[in-house]
């Protein structure tokens, strides 16, 4: 009978409260805190946007010091909106980094003939500037 009487009894167990903790779990935090964001502006049937597009699937899925997993690539295609047609019309494909205020900023234009690791080290080092 002594043993029965120490154990705490099952309606004091579902009453307990959990000690709330003071950390907060990393994936709760919001993704755009640590996410580098890039746009690529491009249109149907250009070669040279498929040409890069392609590059830059193979260079985000490298590993390494210049790894871009943590970057959220968005491709739009301008002739969806006559504002980005008529910028960026002769220019295609263009790169441009999303900074924290909103803005863009274009990049450097990279050529589809590159090779993959090069994408990616020139993407890494404009998105750290």
């Amino acid at each position: 009978m002594a043993a029965v009487a120490a154990r705490p009894s099952s309606i004091a167990l579902l009453t307990r409260r959990r000690p709330r903790s003071i950390f907060t779990p990393l994936a709760s935090l919001s993704s755009s805190f640590r996410t580098r964001k890039l746009v690529l502006y491009s249109k149907p049937g250009c070669c040279l946007c498929d040409g890069l597009k392609e590059k830059l699937q193979a260079a985000f899925l490298l590993s390494g010091p210049h790894s871009l997993h943590d970057v959220d690539l968005q491709v739009r295609d301008i002739t969806s909106n006559p504002e980005w047609e008529r910028a960026y019309q002769y220019e295609i494909p263009v790169l441009a980094k999303v900074l924290s205020d909103g803005t863009e900023e274009t990049l450097p234009r990279i050529s589809p003939r590159l090779g993959v690791e090069l994408i990616q080290k020139k993407i890494a080092a404009a998105l750290s500037q």
